[in-house]
This record gives C-alpha cells, structure tokens and sequence, in this order.
C-alpha cells in the first residue's frame, strides 16, 4: 500500500511565507477599515485589529506602503477611495493618489543596505508607525499626530492634509531645481512628525538604515 503524504491547507500560507526572506507584518489598529496597499504586493481590506503579511525574496527592491480610506469595491475588485486610490483597484498595481502617508523602503540598495523612511511628500491620511523587526534592529518611525485636524486651509482636503508640493507644483515647495530648503508648510509637518519626510531634501533627519534581509512592521493608527 502506497501513502502519499499531504500538506494541512491551513498551513500552506505559512510555508509559502518561509520561502522569503523578508516579512512584512501590515496592522490595522485603526478604529475604522482601511484598505492597505502596497507596490509590489497588491492590496486588500483590513478591519479593526486585522494583520495582512507580505513576503518578498531578499533581494534588491524599491517599494511603498499605504492606507486607502473610504472605499467601495465590487465583486471583481473595481472601485475608489476617498484617499490613496490607484486606478480603482483593491490589487494596486500603481501608486496611490494622494493624499497618503507613506512607508518607503528600500531593500538591500545603496551600499547593500535597507534604506526606510515615512513620507508626507503625497500628504498624509492615516497615522503610521514603521519598524524593524528583525537583524537587532529596531529603530521605530512614527507619524502620528492630528495632521488631518491641524491642516493648513490651504492644504485641507477630504479625508487628510495634502503635501504643499501636491496643491502648488512650484520649485520653492517641489524644488525642480536650485537650492531646496524647508518651508513654512513643510515645517508644519515636520513639528509634528519629526521622521518623516517633508520635503525633497529631507533625507539628514528622515532615512534610516538596516542591514539587508530585515523584516519589517507597518502599522497604521499606532
């Protein structure tokens, strides 16, 4: 008699994870749904106290995360969102719209390290915390201050607080060419989101570094 020997379905997710190297643990502590995504990764619904992960291979990539809010999707994945939308799909295969908070990263890139940041350079929706979990390093990043309720008039916007550089497209707040420096507006978002990045030429306060193959925590309403 000949066995064949199988594999629970409840833990296929699980292996399939262990075939990367890096892990990516996406949080919802939010008191109201938001649609995370991410590209490369895709996209789907997160409900209060709700955990999506993503695993990549360990190698050379570039990507971003975020918070969709507000939004309605059919039975085949079509739809929008108020804010972060990407071309109307629950699987984005685009950046978002803004405004969004961002989590960028950057893994195993310049100098064979991963480059991670929060960003308001497409304004800001949903708070957000970015943490190393892995590799002894544990450097948090945050953004979590009422950006949205202490918006300037002139950035206020449905749903969040666009980023000057979105409302103005000038070179003094997108800094297209010559010397770029910190504005009043950006200066608004920095008193109260130190690590995040504000402007183009924030990098000195607002990239931090982990050695390649650290895995990673996103959570939104930390």
């Amino acid at each position: 008699m000949k066995f064949t020997k199988t594999i629970p379905l409840f833990l296929l997710p699980f292996l399939l994870l262990q075939t990367h190297a890096i892990i990516f643990n996406i949080q919802n502590n939010c008191p109201y749904t938001v649609w995370p995504a991410a590209v490369p990764g895709g996209g789907r619904r997160l409900d209060p106290g709700q955990t999506w992960t993503i695993g990549f291979p360990n190698g050379p990539k570039l990507a971003k995360i975020w918070a969709r809010t507000n939004c309605t999707f059919d039975s085949s994945g079509r739809g929008s969102c108020l804010t972060g939308d990407c071309n109307g799909q629950i699987r984005c295969r685009s950046y978002g719209s803004p405004p969004h908070t961002l989590a960028e990263y950057g893994l195993n890139s310049f100098g064979h390290k991963d480059y991670y940041d929060i960003s308001v350079m497409e304004g800001f929706n949903v708070p957000i915390e970015f943490t190393p979990t892995t590799n002894g390093c544990t450097r948090p990043i945050r953004c979590a201050a009422d950006i949205a309720g202490e918006c300037p008039d002139a950035l206020r916007t449905p749903g969040g607080c666009h980023n000057p550089c979105t409302v103005y497209k000038t070179t003094q707040y997108c800094c297209h060419s010559g010397p770029c420096r910190p504005t009043d507006l950006s200066r608004f978002f920095k008193s109260r989101c130190r690590d995040a990045f504000t402007f183009p030429e924030d990098d000195p306060t607002s990239t931090f570094t982990c050695p390649p193959g650290t895995s990673y925590r996103v959570v939104f309403c930390p």
